[in-house]
């Protein structure tokens, strides 16, 4: 189980360990991890699980689907070069020690 660092707008981390498989968004909510709504359960559709995956692990991650993209176009937050919606990621062991920075709100 890899072991994410979820960052949340204060600077307070939270570490846990994510089930290979699993969305990164679905292993926040399961863990308790404030600030990933995920209102449409994880189907891409409402951009409440918006987060800022750090710049080293970007190469890890899938490239962004047009309707990623879209929802990314729509975050309460602002869309940065490493934003993703974090029900689009997939846990992997290459995300060992990932760190993901929650944004200050998402709706």
């Amino acid at each position: 189980m890899p072991n994410v660092i979820f960052m949340d707008s204060d600077g307070t981390s939270t570490s846990v360990d994510c089930s290979v498989g699993t969305s990164l968004m679905k292993s926040a909510q399961l863990r308790g991890i404030g600030g990933i709504y995920g209102d449409c359960g994880g189907e891409q559709m409402c951009a409440t699980c918006h987060v800022y995956v750090d710049e080293a692990f970007l190469h890890t991650l899938p490239e962004i689907s047009d309707d990623e993209d879209e929802m990314l176009d729509a975050t309460a937050a602002d869309r940065m070069f490493n934003s993703r919606l974090s029900c689009a990621i997939i846990i992997k062991p290459e995300h060992e020690n990932m760190i993901v920075h929650l944004p200050k709100f998402q709706r």
